[in-house]
């Protein structure tokens, strides 16, 4: 297949590439354009600006692989508007290009965040009624509706589209949370909420490109389809996963889950790093339903481990 992956050259693109390029065409479009193995060529956003149907200046493209961005920022330092403006406005773009053009299959990028800021009852699925909370999920939700608002106008009866909600995606060159994490149990800081048994949802990269591989050659029904490992795990079960990985052993400090609760309000109302609504993320469960995607694709277990996958970054961090 000729394949075009907007955000090429970000982390996810870049694996994608990897483990398309051996039996695909790839194609690129991102704000930036230096080559990249195994790509034919990255075209600009201009570029999509200036094409006139039917296309004369682009190659044809069977399929459309939707990255390009603004990633979930955890300090809460960036604009709002900057959300909508690259999480609604490009994916609007590149969307109405799909449309007009000749490719076949469209598979968008979105998130779990999208669907739930916090997970009501035991498992997030697809039943959820969305209720982002905050400017990265809301615009990921409004980029949602554009397609599914199309797409209820004017069904296309020769054309996939497919919503991929993942949730938190690691791997090699991972710079995200888990890299936050393994900088902290590096340097032997104790973890002081080991009472907290929690549970959360991961997405291996090798997991994800098996699933976007089978979307591109299968063929799945049009829809929404959350994206995560088969295992849940607890965010102690994971630091023992890093000190493994690293060689080191585990310091869990199990204090009384009280204790630390007053502590959080005492940093509300100071300020401080560790406040009510940290400690909420910190030790929340969030558990992701991979069911749908799986059936989907006519499998029982995704192919990587949450624990295999996990050691496989970490290593990656000692590199």
């Amino acid at each position: 297949m000729n394949i075009l992956i907007t955000g090429v050259h970000g982390f996810v693109g870049s694996n994608l590439v990897n483990a398309l390029k051996a039996h695909h065409t790839l194609y690129g479009l991102d704000i930036v354009a230096p080559e990249k193995e195994g790509v034919v060529k990255t075209f600009s956003w201009k570029d999509l600006e200036a094409v006139s149907f039917p296309m004369q200046n682009l190659p044809h493209f069977d399929a459309i692989i939707h990255l390009a961005g603004k990633a979930h920022d955890t300090k809460n330092s960036s604009a709002a508007q900057a959300y909508f403006d690259i999480n609604t406005g490009l994916t609007q773009k590149i969307y109405d290009f799909f449309i007009e053009s000749l490719a076949t299959k469209f598979i968008f990028f979105s998130s779990v965040k999208a669907a739930a800021d916090s997970v009501p009852g035991e498992v997030l699925t697809e039943e959820v009624v969305p209720a982002p909370v905050g400017p990265y999920g809301e615009s990921k939700i409004k980029a949602e509706e554009y397609i599914l608002g199309l797409l209820r106008k004017c069904p296309l009866h020769s054309k996939q589209v497919y919503i991929l909600r993942p949730c938190m995606i690691h791997g090699p060159g991972n710079k995200g949370n888990l890299n936050l994490l393994y900088s902290v149990v590096k340097k032997g800081i104790p973890w002081p909420l080991g009472a907290f048994e929690n549970r959360r949802s991961f997405t291996s990269v090798d997991n994800l490109c098996y699933v976007v591989e089978g979307l591109l050659t299968k063929d799945v029904p049009t829809g929404i389809y959350h994206m995560g490992d088969d295992e849940a795990l607890s965010t102690n079960e994971l630091i023992h996963v890093m000190c493994e990985a690293m060689g080191k052993k585990a310091r869990i400090w199990k204090l009384n889950k009280g204790l630390m609760e007053a502590v959080a309000t005492v940093g509300t109302w100071l300020h401080l790093p560790l406040n009510k609504e940290r400690l909420r993320k910190l030790t929340e469960n969030y558990v992701v339903s991979n069911a749908k995607i799986k059936a989907a694709l006519g499998i029982e277990h995704m192919p990587v481990r949450a624990e295999e996958g996990l050691r496989k970054t970490i290593r990656s961090f000692e590199k």
